[in-house]
């Protein structure tokens, strides 16, 4: 049998369900229990958050882009934990229209597909009885999803919990938990979420904050009382996990190249692939005898001159491309291009290896699911090969010469435009890998 499990979702995004999350990891974890933590959907942020609140590594489950044996397998990662809590993404229900490896990508389908009862973080601001019905709808609308009952938030008062209480009792909603309203309780953002844990000032201390606030103000007997065990779970399975692109594999990873999900890391370290990671903030060069360089995403354009003056990772990175596959994601394939022009509207040389210019001087949102069919092989993963991932940035292309890498859709089966780049053993593209698809 399996760990048994819960899901910390909400209504809608800006709910306060990540702060919630972080304090019961910690809570928990202090108490002894062995938490493994989740993060529903497409997010390279909130699991960094996870792992410094709890102490493991914390994965990715998304029902659009992985079928049930890569779910299977990451849910497997969780092996040896006496509890299972994964965080929602957005509203509960919400996700995208067509069917994708095994569902729609809502959090509600976690539930579904695991037996995972949901904890609802209801943000109960001007209203009292009626927030009532808004937990009721979410309890009743799919009867496949498992109810456990909700946590308040934002309460203003003593006499406002009550007059909430008495609505979720009339209701036969359990309240596990009533959070006063705290305006110190928040993270700082930027333009893709969060602000990176690896970047945020005095992170631990925050953290035990919230701990220490969710500890006061939650019945964490009775949450961990909530959970329920799928009895037909497989702990352990690594079946499923993905393949490495090559054997040895220099991935740069710093304050500017931080997005790459765990799994992905994961299922090439157990596959037998050596990960060679490298900093080019710190003008560190990729291993000279790396089969394959592989540039994340996350965020150059606020390192876009200490890039541009990383002679030494430049070099070592164009030496590479002579010989040997390099890809780029998101803001790693900007990296790849011949300038980066920053939001105040400098212009930076980059490494010139593909014929991109890209600018944040004129933004605008990409954001979505993506399949992406290869034209031209990435690394290992020959032409023809099909991906599933994800889109999400703020980049205008400005110039883009080479040849396209993929054919592109959305969720939807709508032709995209940012196919990426391929030129020689160089490949790039604004889509992040979540899967391969059959």
């Amino acid at each position: 049998m399996s760990a048994p499990g819960l899901i910390i979702a909400a209504p809608a995004s800006g709910t306060g369900k990540t702060t919630v999350m972080l304090g019961l990891l910690r809570a928990l974890t202090e108490d002894g229990v062995a938490v493994a933590a989740f993060k529903n959907g497409p997010d390279y942020i909130d699991p960094a958050f996870h792992r410094a609140a709890c102490g493991r590594p914390s994965y990715n489950l998304d029902s659009w882009a992985m079928d049930a044996a890569l779910l299977e397998a990451i849910l497997g990662q969780g092996a040896g934990a006496d509890l299972v809590l994964a965080e929602g993404s957005m509203g509960l229900f919400d996700g995208v229209a067509r069917v994708g490896a095994s569902g729609t990508g809502a959090t509600a389908d976690l539930a579904k597909r695991f037996g995972w009862p949901v904890v609802l973080v209801l943000d109960v601001s001007g209203q009292a009885q009626s927030a009532a019905a808004t937990a009721l709808g979410f309890a009743k609308l799919d009867p496949a999803v498992p109810f456990a009952g909700v946590i308040l938030n934002r309460v203003a008062s003593p006499r406002h919990a009550r007059l909430v209480r008495v609505g979720m009792e009339a209701a036969g909603i359990s309240v596990l938990g009533a959070l006063p309203r705290r305006a110190d309780l928040t993270l700082p953002e930027r333009h893709l979420g969060l602000v990176q844990a690896v970047e945020h000032p005095d992170l631990d201390r925050t953290i035990a904050g919230y701990a220490a606030f969710v500890r006061e103000h939650v019945d964490l007997a009775a949450l961990r009382g909530a959970a329920r065990a799928r009895r037909d779970g497989i702990e352990g399975a690594a079946a499923g996990l993905p393949t490495p692109p090559a054997q040895r594999i220099a991935i740069a990873q710093d304050a500017a190249f931080s997005f790459l999900y765990p799994h992905l890391l994961e299922g090439w370290r157990r596959a037998g692939a050596e990960i060679l990671p490298f900093s080019p903030l710190s003008d560190q060069a990729p291993a000279a005898d790396a089969d394959l360089v592989w540039l994340p995403g996350g965020y150059p354009e606020l390192h876009a001159g200490t890039i541009a003056a990383a002679d030494t990772f430049l070099a070592g990175l164009r030496s590479h491309a002579e010989t040997r596959p390099v890809h780029g994601e998101c803001g790693g394939y900007m990296v790849l291009g011949e300038a980066l022009v920053d939001k105040a509207g400098e212009t930076h040389r980059m490494a010139g290896l593909l014929g991109l210019v890209t600018s944040h001087a004129q933004r605008r949102m990409h954001l979505g699911y993506r399949q992406a069919t290869l034209l031209a092989p990435m690394a290992a993963l020959p032409a023809g090969a099909r991906l599933t991932g994800h889109e999400f940035h703020y980049s205008t292309i400005l110039t883009q010469t080479d040849a396209p890498l993929a054919e592109v859709t959305d969720a939807e089966g709508n032709a995209v435009a940012e196919t990426g780049s391929a030129r020689g053993h160089v490949t790039g593209s604004f889509f992040h890998l979540i899967a391969t698809a059959a």
